[in-house]
Parts: C-alpha cells; structure tokens; sequence
C-alpha cells in the first residue's frame, strides 16, 4: 500500500518552519506560491509523458503556464468552485500587481493571478488534492494534451 506524501509537511519539517495564520498572507502572496506550484505540476506532467528535449519541454510547459492559458482555465472551472474557492480567486484578481505578464492583456494578466492565488492557497491548506482537481479539470475543459 502506498503512502502519502504531504510535501508542504515535508518541507515546514525538514527547515522548522512555524505554523503562521493563513489569513495574514496576502493574495499576491498566494499568488507567488501557486504560480510555482501549478509550474511544478505541469512541468511533472509533462516530463513524465514524453522523454523531450530540454527545448521541447520548455515550449510545451510554456504554453500552458502562460497568463492566457490559465485565465481561460479559471473561467472555465468557476461554476465548480466553492465558495471559500470563488472569494480566493476574487482576492487574488482584485489585488494590484507590482508587474505586469509582457504577453497578456490586463484582463487575462489579473484572472491568472486570481488562479494562482486560489492554487497558492489551496496548496498552503493543504489541498493538494483539491488542486489537481481543478488542474485536471481546466484543462481537459480546454482540450489541453500533456
């Protein structure tokens, strides 16, 4: 029988990290972590699927990382969300970015990084499930192959 691995457990483990109140991080905070979260699942995927060139990967990784792609994959899971999920999103799309994507509208910019936000969020939870859910979710409702 396998077990599972908490990674987020694994990491405040292995470097001591004290347990803080999640309603002190901003969405922008989120944002920040479920960007390399959502990037790390991808890329996994990815990886796993097909032995590529380094350059292979990257241009198919890329494509699916990008603003326009993950702002069409919260769309369309928004009518899934909960709640608590739905508010998250709306934090993380409302909140004001010091930059700005270089190949994004400022539309799909903001609702990537309200996906983000939901994703960082859910992966400080403890969701992890819940994220590969909603990952899953997106883009086969995007038609997107690994």
């Amino acid at each position: 029988m396998e077990e599972s691995v908490n990674v987020l457990d694994k990491i405040k483990e292995a470097f001591a990290v004290e347990e803080t109140d999640i309603r002190s991080y901003s969405p922008l905070t989120f944002a920040y972590v479920g960007d390399a979260v959502y990037d790390l699942i991808i890329r996994t995927v990815v990886v796993e699927r097909a032995n590529r060139s380094a350059n292979a990967l990257h241009k198919k990784t890329s494509s699916i990382v990008k603003a326009k792609t993950q702002s069409d994959m919260i769309e369309a899971v928004l009518l899934h969300l909960t709640e608590e999920e739905k508010e998250i999103y709306k934090r993380g799309r409302n909140a004001k970015p010091h930059t700005m994507a270089k190949n994004a509208s400022v539309s799909d910019y903001r609702r990537a990084t309200g996906f983000e936000a939901l994703i960082g969020y859910l992966y400080l939870t403890g969701n992890f499930d819940r994220i590969l859910v909603l990952v899953k979710e997106g883009l086969a409702a995007l038609d997107i192959a690994l």
